[in-house]
């Protein structure tokens, strides 16, 4: 059976048609009802529908789940508000007024918090992050015509303000960590790089990497507390020494927070006796020897047998020191020999 529309005049009637076969094998049409005019069975097409459904046991347009119901695509926005909030409350947005010029069109800050926000929720590429926007809906700001050229020239304009937003975070960092900052680590690592175009001002160089070998590369170090928050990096030259770099990154560190006095620990890469005697020299603000604690292999005992010597012995003094006042105090006058002082040991 189909649907067939025929005509009387002006107007059109729907009619339901069966096709059959006669005695004699030709086919054949015959009306099996006429639902009515086009015009008044098109308003009514659903509950005809529904109710030919019903009669075969079938469920009815419009009565599950599936068919109530229209899913449209929705941007994510919950993790990007709480940033939004914590940002606001770290006192980050006073960065706006480090790249805020008259001379930039570009919003610095937006584009600097849309990288940070991506790091933090969804890591990506710079074009994964552009990929990232597509499907969020950030807090505040025009994000539809962000490009990959706008990042770039972004990381740039951070580049160049590189100490005034590092005095923004300290700013953010001395609540968090304590009044004296006693100990914090410090560490070097190089990375490699390619293309062999020498720039203006250029700190690539060929030095030894860490994965052995001699690389063209860039040193950073970093600088960070005992609970891991990062107080200071800097990018070397490629070739750098690493006792070097101790100094420069000091005397950052005590222009931004209270040092009173610092423990240096550092691993075994500035293990070597020329870089020992740079430590040894270094000078605290506060005029403070730096102290400092660094690992040394068991293989490698007998290069530093003349300093741990000097090290027990200045500790065995200490502790007969400490012996000899704790008897005295214990039985006063009784150790003391007839004209001698109190230093007699």
């Amino acid at each position: 059976m189909y649907i067939k529309i025929t005509k009387s005049g002006p107007r059109r009637y729907v009619q339901l048609v069966e096709a059959y076969r006669d005695d004699q094998g030709n086919p054949r049409q015959r009306t099996v009802a006429t639902l009515g005019r086009l015009e008044t069975v098109a308003s009514e097409v659903d509950s005809l529908i529904n109710g030919l459904l019903r009669v075969t046991g079938r469920e009815p347009l419009g009565e599950t789940p599936e068919q109530t119901l229209n899913f449209e695509f929705s941007k994510a926005f919950g993790d990007l508000y709480a940033l939004q909030q914590l940002w606001q409350q770290l006192g980050f947005d006073a960065f706006r007024r480090v790249f805020r010029s008259g001379k930039r069109t570009l919003d610095v800050e937006l584009l600097l918090r849309i990288m940070v926000f991506n790091r933090l929720s969804n890591p990506d590429s710079k074009l994964g992050l552009l990929r990232w926007l597509e499907v969020v809906q950030f807090p505040d700001g025009d994000t539809r015509t962000v490009g990959h050229h706008h990042l770039l020239r972004a990381m740039d304009a951070v580049v160049k303000a590189k100490d005034a937003v590092e005095e923004i975070l300290a700013t953010t960092l001395r609540p968090l960590i304590d009044q004296e900052l006693s100990v914090v680590f410090y560490d070097l690592t190089t990375v490699s790089v390619t293309g062999d175009t020498n720039v203006k001002e250029e700190i690539r160089a060929y030095g030894r990497s860490k994965d052995g070998g001699v690389a063209r590369q860039v040193v950073i170090g970093l600088i960070q507390t005992a609970e891991g928050l990062p107080l200071a990096h800097e990018v070397f030259e490629g070739n750098v020494g690493e006792a070097s770099t101790l100094l420069p990154m000091l005397d950052r560190l005590a222009k931004r927070f209270p040092i009173r006095r610092v423990v240096l620990v550092a691993d075994r890469g500035l293990l070597n006796l020329d870089n020992l005697a740079a430590l040894d020299a270094v000078k605290l603000p506060s005029g403070e020897a730096l102290e400092y604690i660094i690992a040394v292999p068991g293989v490698r005992y007998g290069d530093f047998d003349e300093s741990i010597r000097c090290l027990q012995a200045s500790h065995v003094h200490l502790s007969m020191r400490q012996m000899r006042l704790s008897i005295i105090s214990a039985t006063p006058g009784s150790m003391k020999p007839a004209g001698r002082s109190d230093d007699w040991w």
